[in-house]
């Protein structure tokens, strides 16, 4: 199996279980993120343990500005459950730019966990790209930008900082999408739905489909399907390597 859905709302599907049975038949292990450690939790008991999932603590920006200290708190007590963080990071979008303080200043707390350096983070950055970036670069964690969208010109910024970029349908459709794309060192780019917020084919992505974000960067590359599969998979696992090897 070697396809991986990095960033995937599980738990906002009408019929998560069904969707994880699909994406287990199409061999898609699947990272699925959360909003609120409260929200982490749920979802652990509700799926138990799968062989190709894996449940990621979140905090996510639009949640995280009104985070009450219980949740924090928590946040803390569950780190160690899991190797996924996400959603995490900042929103500085015009949707989220009145909470910017507040999701700053948590984001900065969960940066400073300890134990968050071993883990493989899935990062939402909007509207506040340099400023995410920078945080991810001093806090020298492992870290997943996702649906990248801000100026090509934080790219090289980011690679320098070891960070990576995960790709989704929705980028591969729009003109601006496939511009990130081709400033994107190959070996810096994995693949995520983020489903079902992404959609294809008139619905919602699914972790199923990321076969077809796989044969998108193929086209993109200029290289065959297996060669694009094979070379996100060792990217993946390069990820999870430092993950596992950080101190």
């Amino acid at each position: 199996m070697k396809l991986v859905d990095t960033h995937c709302h599980i738990d906002r599907y009408p019929h998560p279980l069904s969707v994880l049975k699909s994406a287990e038949a199409a061999g898609v292990v699947t990272v699925a993120v959360t909003d609120l450690p409260s929200a982490y939790q749920r979802l652990s008991l509700r799926l138990g343990r799968r062989r190709l999932v894996r449940v990621a603590l979140g905090a996510h920006p639009m949640r995280a500005g009104s985070m009450s200290p219980l949740e924090l708190a928590l946040f803390t007590r569950l780190v160690d459950q899991t190797d996924y963080v996400g959603e995490i990071g900042l929103d500085g979008s015009q949707h989220g730019r009145s909470s910017l303080k507040a999701q700053t200043k948590v984001f900065e707390h969960l940066l400073q966990q300890p134990r968050i350096k071993r883990k493989v983070l899935t990062v939402h950055s909007r509207g506040a790209e340099a400023q995410v970036i920078e945080a991810l670069a001093h806090a020298r964690v492992t870290a997943i930008l996702h649906w990248y969208s801000g100026p090509l010109r934080h790219i090289a910024t980011a690679v320098d900082a070891g960070l990576f970029f995960s790709v989704n349908p929705a980028m591969l459709r729009s003109k601006r999408g496939q511009r990130i794309v081709a400033e994107l060192p190959r070996g810096r780019v994995v693949t995520e739905t983020d489903g079902p917020y992404a959609r294809l084919d008139g619905r919602a992505c699914e972790p199923k489909d990321i076969a077809s974000v796989v044969a998108g960067l193929a086209r993109a590359w200029n290289e065959e399907e297996d060669e694009a599969r094979d070379r996100v998979f060792r990217t993946m696992s390069d990820i999870a390597a430092s993950a596992r090897s950080d101190t």
